[in-house]
């Protein structure tokens, strides 16, 4: 089982990193991120299915393809940063590089697959905490690589919205009970999505300005609500115990 996660998911990300050399270009900063995200990515499925003693499922190839185009996704993002940007923020629209629609077209697929993980996940009976939390995680990862990009474009408080995941685990480190399971709201999955969309819409900088950093504020504002609901619930619920839940807290839970 670790034999065939680790084989496909760095196949994928092989692929897609590969696909976007011939295509636009990868500076080695560019190939290594990718790189070191397909390992990351892949590690962290795979320790989560040894522990758990379950092979990898249809769904989390699906997750894998993401995480892959997730890899890419930062690679253009690292390479973007060696290079001035060329994309004005303004109120007229601007030719599109390559480079950027290539970006947006890896991070819009990426998004479109996550309707696909969990009916593939339900369709086959492999359902696991393992394949929700590695779908959740991977969730995040492409919308702090996109916050990333866009801060270059918007300033660095977009870089809010990619953090703020983390900034929550790194929360549940200090205190024990930000780690306890809740239970799933459609919500997450929502706002989870809208923060993905917005970031992607925004990254060619064809909208007005206002426009842009208007959505992203918008999106900001439907995060921190989450996450505060989720603080929240769980510092009522201190202490009781809670019977399991397949899909923990978090923007996708």
């Amino acid at each position: 089982m670790v034999r065939a996660a680790l084989s496909f998911g760095f196949t994928a990300d092989l692929v897609v990193l590969t696909g976007v050399a011939m295509t636009v270009g990868l500076a080695p900063a560019g190939w290594l991120t990718g790189l070191i995200v397909g390992l990351a990515v892949n590690l962290l499925l795979v320790r989560g299915l040894a522990r758990a003693g379950r092979r990898v499922g249809p769904a989390d190839q699906v997750t894998l393809l993401r995480a892959a185009l997730v890899g890419g996704v930062a690679a253009l993002t690292v390479d973007s940063f060696l290079a001035p940007v060329s994309i004005p923020v303004r109120a007229a629209a601007a030719p599109v590089p390559v480079p950027v629609s290539v970006l947006v077209v890896l991070a819009s697929i990426a998004l479109a697959l996550d309707a696909v993980d969990g009916p593939v996940a339900r369709g086959t009976g492999t359902m696991s905490a393992v394949g929700a939390r590695f779908d959740m995680e991977t969730d995040a990862l492409l919308i702090l690589v996109l916050s990333c990009y866009d801060a270059r474009l918007f300033g660095w408080w977009v870089l809010t919205i990619g953090l703020l995941r983390y900034a929550f685990v790194a929360a549940g480190v200090a205190w024990a009970w930000l780690r306890a399971p809740s239970p799933p709201r459609h919500w997450c999955k929502v706002v989870a999505a809208v923060q993905g969309i917005v970031l992607t819409a925004v990254a060619p900088a064809l909208l007005p300005s206002a426009v842009a950093v208007g959505l992203i504020l918008i999106s900001l504002a439907l995060l921190t609500e989450s996450f505060g609901r989720e603080v929240l619930w769980l510092g009522r619920h201190r202490g009781v115990t809670q019977p399991p839940i397949l899909v923990g807290a978090g923007v996708n839970a």
